[in-house]
């Protein structure tokens, strides 16, 4: 009779924890099959991945706190939303899981220096642009042999992983641009490795966003110099899962709120104004959500 009766309790205790499973993965997909914009409406939380290594646009500082033209954008999106700023949780994205992570669902948007690309729209939803940045070209600030960008033939120029920068100089059309096949390319982790190699001898040039090289050199003034010789359009988008439209109208109308209220032009001269980069007030025209 103990025997049965220990057996029945142990099935019911199956049955329950069975249930329990069942009832948090209905949860789950339930969740997840709602837009972005609805569970931040819902719950006033969102996850947001940002860059954590980028002076100027995205720097998480020794407190633990995050700084920069790309965390303030996202500040302002997540409340139009309706998520207040303690409601974000902050994640790094790097250049080379900014996709996996949309798609696996471990941020719910990307502010991070993503350029909207013809490579990366069957994979990504993108709102905005929410800034239109050009690609340049950062030396040391004693170098006087590269003066344009067409000067990096034969240099060792820094290939930062994740990032297609370096494909503009090396490759032709349409993937690339300048076509410039005698140059070396130096691995990097990222951008901060590139500018540490760079610092350090180990390469000639840094080639990415004129946002992001400001950055650097304000950061490190008298190091380094950027040669302003911009020979693309980087248009910065707010990375959204795949099919996502009803978030990326939502954020194309936060984009268009914060330049029209002068949020766009307040953030940009806090973070750029001195750097020497001429700065556009105007609201980028936008992609479109696909």
């Amino acid at each position: 009779m103990r025997v049965r009766q220990i057996a029945a309790l142990a099935a019911a205790a199956a049955l329950a924890l069975s249930a329990t499973a069942c009832g948090s993965d209905s949860e789950k997909q339930e969740a997840e099959s709602k837009s972005v914009a609805q569970r931040a409406k819902e719950t006033g939380k969102l996850t947001i991945g940002i860059k954590f290594d980028q002076p100027a646009l995205g720097l998480q500082k020794p407190d633990g706190t995050y700084e920069g033209f790309d965390v303030d954008v996202a500040k302002y999106i997540a409340k139009e939303l309706g998520v207040e700023e303690s409601g974000i949780t902050w994640k790094e994205a790097r250049s080379e899981n900014r996709e996996s992570f949309l798609a696996s669902n471990q941020v719910d948007l990307v502010v991070a220096t993503y350029s909207i690309t013809e490579g990366r729209k069957p994979k990504v939803t993108f709102a905005g642009p929410y800034y239109v940045a050009h690609q340049d070209t950062m030396v040391r600030a004693d170098n006087d042999d590269i003066k344009k960008a067409a000067d990096l033939k034969g240099k060792k120029l820094c290939k930062a992983a994740g990032s297609n920068s370096w494909r503009r100089i090396t490759d032709p059309p349409p993937d690339g641009q300048l076509n410039i096949k005698d140059v070396e390319l130096v691995d990097a982790t990222g951008y901060s490795d590139c500018v540490t190699k760079l610092d350090n001898g180990a390469l000639d040039a840094v080639t990415t966003d004129d946002l992001i090289l400001a950055g650097f050199a304000s950061q490190q003034k008298g190091k380094f110099k950027v040669i302003n010789d911009p020979f693309t359009d980087e248009k910065y988008g707010v990375g959204i899962k795949k099919g996502d439209t009803e978030t990326c109208e939502a954020v194309n109308k936060a984009i268009t709120k914060m330049y029209a209220d002068g949020t766009a032009k307040t953030l940009l001269e806090k973070h750029f104004s001195g750097t020497g980069l001429k700065l556009n007030f105007e609201v980028p025209q936008f992609e479109g959500c696909e």
